[in-house]
């Protein structure tokens, strides 16, 4: 493995001048969700051109559509073998509360080895990690074992609007062997996962209406629907008291995890009382006869992410709230379809409607579950470049989260995703003192340029 030999030497001789990089990069504020950073969002985009270019790429543009700008290159002088579509996004999420931030969130600081900013973890350390990866390869190996082509967009943060419409539009240009993400994460320090799925997405809001304003509960009480009330009843009605879902159909569609990926659950050792610890809980909840592991990645959920009405002020006020609602999403697994779920839940609330109100369902984001089948020679390939630089097993997992566009990029373009991410669930990706530690970083480098050898051999037959 001499390529890999060279690119420790590589990465180690411009690994101070990386990390300058990178925080030049971390710097621009570019927070997709707040119209005041348009133009930050532009800025990073240009950044992000500007270091393809110097990296060695080719044929970069700054793609407009209706939000932020993608942002695309290619090298593609690999004869006969296969093309990767590297995809990430450059815009971040929000910072609040700032008073939480330990230093400044686009002041990056390195404390402790790790890498303290805004966007270190999610997904501005991770992009520029391939950047990077390649510009290695052009020094130490004077061209790529592969084609590569980059699509890296500036909305993922805000469920990726434009992006479905732009890969629909550019099929011929993003066309492909396999898509790599690293937008994911690891099992745990010096413990590297491909991710081969994740759960899809399903949200809705359930707005209640009684009467045309709050009432005096002594005049009214026991006379008239309490908005509030009417909604808890709903909110009871969709789950039974193991978790299980009760709505008509939910499971209809429900691809069961095959037991051979059940052993590899159990295989992984996950330490369920540890969970339990560090939660703060004294029992895990979910669907009886299966793990945690199980119930998180390969199971379906309906989940209440927030419930409004009534007075919660101080002190208390004898009202009977006319208006009440709640928030909530569903995670689904292959082969269960978004739209198709909130058709069910619509007819289940219609069903189970209280008397006395009225009940309006609004739609919100849906994105459809993914699964690559984990012995494909691309995953594969990607977990022996982990185990040659991690020097040890890599696990074959699924996410319980859900990247809309990944399943978008699956549907649109039909190519095998692989997702092979280096952050730690411990990064506060999404919360104050975000950071990445650079153990990963270092090692990620190396696992990323020697995963563009691999998976030409596998998917070429190259030796």
């Amino acid at each position: 493995m001499d390529h890999l030999n060279e690119l420790d030497r590589y990465f180690t001789e411009q690994r101070d001048a990386h990390l300058a990089e990178l925080t030049d990069f971390l710097k621009i504020p570019s927070i997709s969700s707040l119209s005041e950073h348009k133009g930050d969002m532009r800025n990073a985009a240009e950044w992000l051109a500007g270091s393809l270019k110097a990296a060695g790429l080719e044929n970069i543009t700054i793609d407009e559509t209706k939000g932020h700008p993608v942002v695309y290159a290619d090298w593609l002088h690999a004869e006969g073998q296969p093309t990767l579509l590297i995809y990430g996004h450059y815009d971040v999420q929000p910072v609040d509360p700032l008073e939480l931030w330990d230093s400044a969130p686009f002041e990056p600081e390195i404390r402790d080895n790790k890498l303290f900013a805004r966007g270190a973890s999610d997904d501005k350390g991770q992009v520029f990690m391939h950047v990077k990866a390649v510009e290695a390869l052009f020094k130490t190996n004077g061209k790529l074992p592969v084609n590569v082509k980059f699509c890296i967009e500036g909305e993922e943060e805000i469920g990726s609007p434009n992006l479905p419409a732009y890969v629909e539009e550019n099929r011929d240009k993003l066309a492909a062997d396999v898509i790599v993400i690293s937008d994911t994460g690891m099992q745990g320090p010096g413990r590297p996962a491909v991710c081969y799925g994740l759960r899809g997405l399903a949200g809705v809001q359930i707005d209640v209406k009684g009467a045309k304003g709050d009432l005096h509960s002594g005049l009214y009480g026991g006379g008239v629907q309490n908005a509030t009330h009417a909604l808890v009843e709903l909110l009871a009605s969709f789950r039974g008291k193991e978790g299980t879902i009760t709505v008509d159909g939910f499971y209809d569609d429900v691809r069961p995890a095959t037991e051979e990926e059940r052993e590899e659950y159990r295989k992984l050792g996950f330490d369920e009382e540890a969970l339990k610890k560090e939660l703060g809980v004294s029992e895990l909840f979910g669907e009886a006869g299966y793990s945690h592991l199980e119930r998180t990645w390969t199971r379906p959920t309906l989940e209440i992410n927030g419930v409004f009405g009534g007075f919660s002020g101080e002190g208390i006020k004898t009202v009977l709230p006319s208006e009440a609602g709640a928030k909530i999403t569903c995670r689904l697994v292959p082969d269960q379809d978004p739209d198709d779920i909130v058709k069910k839940l619509r007819s289940h609330i219609e069903k189970n409607q209280p008397a006395g109100v009225t009940v309006t369902v609004t739609e919100f984001d849906k994105g459809k579950p993914f699964l690559t089948p984990y012995d494909h020679p691309a995953i594969q390939a990607a977990g022996k470049s982990y185990e040659r630089v991690y020097n040890v097993p890599t696990a074959y997992t699924r996410g319980g989260g859900s990247i809309p566009i990944v399943a978008a990029f699956d549907e649109i373009l039909g190519l095998p995703v692989v997702l092979m991410g280096f952050g730690l669930s411990s990064e506060n990706f999404h919360a104050p003192n975000e950071h990445f530690h650079l153990e990963n970083f270092d090692k990620g480098l190396r696992v990323i340029g020697d995963y563009y050898f691999e998976v030409s051999s596998a998917l070429s037959g190259a030796e």
